[in-house]
């Protein structure tokens, strides 16, 4: 199992490095050149700029038991059908049963926002609980992650 961090402006990246650390699994961030990242402990691979590049990466290197951390439906989508397991900075889990509603609300609120209809507000500011959840989340999918590779060997 590794896990693969779609590290542009990811407020957890320190928090998903410390639980990995803990449990001995690699990580590695992916930013584009818009963006500098340094980690002790973290692999870091800087992709060229454009509006996706850094996405196409991860989902090129991840692959069936990985760990992928991202805000971005999509690429959480692509993910999960690599056979990796994915979840939000937030700490929720994305899943088979529900990326198809996410990814269908996804589309409504930008078909809503291009025809002009609909001001969306940003994210509430982040939180400790914010922060918690995460953390509480991440681990336990670390642990099935690894339950499951024993379970495999």
């Amino acid at each position: 199992m590794r896990i693969f961090i779609d590290a542009d402006a990811c407020p957890v990246v320190r928090a998903a490095e410390d639980i990995a650390r803990r449990h001995g699994v690699p990580v590695t961030l992916l930013c584009d050149t818009s963006h500098i990242l340094s980690s002790d402990y973290s692999a870091v691979r800087t992709v060229g700029e454009g509006a996706d590049a850094a996405d196409i990466a991860l989902i090129n290197l991840c692959g069936k038991g990985d760990v992928v951390i991202t805000q971005d439906y999509g690429v959480a989508a692509l993910a999960l059908g690599k056979g990796a397991r994915a979840i939000h900075q937030s700490g929720r889990r994305f899943t088979d049963e529900n990326i198809d509603g996410l990814l269908m609300e996804r589309h409504l609120a930008q078909k809503a926002r291009r025809g002009g209809r609909h001001r969306l507000k940003g994210p509430a500011r982040r939180t400790g609980e914010d922060d918690r959840r995460f953390a509480e989340s991440f681990e336990q999918l670390i642990l099935e992650g690894l339950n499951d590779s024993a379970d495999r060997a």
